[in-house]
């Protein structure tokens, strides 16, 4: 047996959690003998802690958005190179050598930049021969994240690969462009042209269902030329301002953990609004939907935001314009959507070798060099037809 811990951060649902049970999901379909678990650093090192935490980052990025954004550039996306965590050294490097000698892994998978970084503090400082790789579950890498000590990187893009190699001098060996990992449901095949003059559009607002959702739905509530499928998470208030509302065309759905289900939602749509979270766009450009963005959370997402704007694969729309006229605009220009197309094409080029196969082989080839060493140099050789 072989066994891969995965280390997200915090126990409320996220993009972090979401990437690590589908790798997971990878590994163990395809091979009995791996075993795959999921630790928390935070909760390990004191789960009251975690917890007052996940309640008061909720509340800041609520309450006082500009405010954590500035902190979060400040202290997590700068081009500081001095830029020191020794505090967490002394709080957390202890906590993660004592994980690590109870768990004994063959292999471990960073999802979030925080265990990532004690982990290269390790590797560097030789009190750890384990293998790890960084998944990076945002369009861009903030500093946070462990560079010198981490054995492979799964990065989101191109572009980011290059700032790796550049600005880390990470080897070219080390650095995978697989796009930001999705259930395996979720394939990249292009959706046919729309014929019919209706559309589905699936509505998200992340998992706890943030945003300004029910202010932008309000003003469509008469039309019918869109139908929106609203996926509400966990935010109660907003499924019941939106079944309030009695909107023919306005579909409140609450929380849903079932891929299939959120798969048969995302190929009966036509387009998605959502914010700019790693994992949400993912999915939806391995579906070719078209990407609205209603809001962006502060920090993470605003970068994300500009991103994905640079390579031309989403659409922010304007609070000022009605929502149908937006949609059905968008569809009826031809120039807007063969510049989508493309835009979309050029990047699921980039991250071929990110499908599941080739990620589980790659991680099967690290637990085991003896593991289809072949495959290993057609990934490689894949990565350079790419390039």
């Amino acid at each position: 047996m072989k066994k891969i811990l995965f280390f997200p951060l915090l126990r409320m649902p996220s993009g972090h959690h979401q990437v690590a049970d589908t790798i997971a999901g990878y590994l163990e379909n395809r091979d009995s003998e791996v075993v795959c678990k999921k630790i928390d650093l935070l909760s390990a090192w004191n789960p009251m802690v975690e917890s007052m935490i996940t309640r008061t980052y909720l509340k800041w990025i609520q309450h006082f958005p500009k405010n954590y954004a500035w902190v979060y550039k400040q202290m997590a996306y700068t081009s500081k190179s001095d830029r020191s965590y020794k505090y967490y050294d002394f709080l957390f490097l202890k906590k993660m050598k004592n994980i690590l000698s109870e768990e004994s892994p063959d292999l471990i998978i960073c999802t979030h930049g925080f265990p990532s970084y004690f982990l290269s503090r390790l590797k560097t400082q030789n009190q750890c021969g384990i293998p790890v790789i960084n998944v990076y579950t945002d369009f861009f890498i903030n500093d946070v994240w462990g560079r010198e000590g981490i054995d492979y990187h799964f990065v989101p893009s191109q572009t980011t690969k290059k700032e790796l190699l550049k600005k880390e001098g990470i080897s070219e060996d080390r650095v995978f462009v697989t796009g930001i990992p999705t259930d395996e449901q979720f394939d990249d095949v292009l959706k046919t042209e729309k014929k019919s003059s209706s559309y589905n559009v699936l509505v998200s607002g992340g998992s706890i269902g943030l945003g300004n959702i029910s202010d932008i739905l309000k003003q469509n509530c008469p039309k019918n030329e869109v139908e929106y499928f609203v996926l509400c998470g966990k935010n109660k208030k907003l499924y019941q301002e939106l079944k309030k509302l009695s909107c023919k065309n306005i579909h409140p759905l609450s929380y849903i953990t079932s891929r299939e289900k959120m798969n048969e939602l995302y190929s009966k749509a036509d387009a998605v609004i959502t914010k700019p979270g790693g994992v949400t766009i993912s999915e939806a450009l391995k579906k070719g939907l078209p990407i609205f963005i209603h809001s962006a959370l502060p920090g993470q997402e605003e970068i994300n935001l500009q991103i994905l704007n640079d390579l031309k694969l989403v659409h922010e729309l304007n609070d000022k314009q009605l929502l149908d006229d937006q949609i059905t605009s968008f569809f009826n220009d031809k120039s807007l959507t063969d510049q989508f197309h493309e835009s979309l094409y050029t990047y699921l080029t980039e991250i071929k070798t990110g499908r599941p196969t080739e990620i589980s082989n790659l991680i099967s080839y690290l637990i085991n060099p003896d593991f289809d060493n072949e495959h290993k140099l057609d990934i490689f050789n894949l990565e350079k037809e790419i390039i």
